[in-house]
C-alpha cells in the first residue's frame, strides 16, 4: 500500500537534513546578511541545496553549521581556518562511528 502524501511531508519535516529554509530566513534567524551566507557558499564552508528554480536552500544541519561558522570567526578564526576545524570535526565524527562499529563487531564475536 502507497504512503499517505501527509506522512511523507510530516516524514520530511522531521528530517534535519531536507532543505527548506530560504537564504532570506536563515540570513534573519542568524542575524548577518544574506550575502554573507552566500559567499559561505561561494568558499565551500556550506552547501546548501538548490531549488528546482536554483534558489539556495538550507536544512537544519546546514543552519547549525552555519552557527558554528559564526561562533568561529567571531573568535577570530579565518575562513581557511574554519573549513580545517570543520574537516577536522568531521573526521573525529567518522572515527568516532567506526570505532563503534568495531565495537559492536567485537563484541558480537563474543
Amino acid at each position: 500500500m502507497p504512503e499517505k502524501p501527509e506522512r511523507q511531508e510530516s516524514e520530511a519535516l522531521d528530517d534535519s537534513s531536507a532543505p527548506f529554509y530560504t537564504v532570506g530566513q536563515v540570513a534573519e534567524v542568524l542575524g548577518v546578511p544574506a550575502a554573507a551566507l552566500r559567499r559561505l557558499d561561494e568558499q565551500e564552508i556550506v552547501s546548501p541545496g538548490r531549488s528546482e528554480g536554483g534558489q539556495r536552500r538550507y536544512s537544519r544541519d546546514e543552519v547549525e553549521r552555519l552557527r558554528e561558522v559564526l561562533a568561529l570567526t567571531d573568535q577570530g578564526v579565518t575562513l581557511p581556518g574554519v573549513r580545517e576545524v570543520l574537516a577536522l570535526r568531521q573526521r573525529i565524527s567518522d572515527l568516532e562511528e567506526e570505532i563503534a562499529q568495531l565495537k559492536d563487531e567485537a563484541s558480537d564475536g563474543d
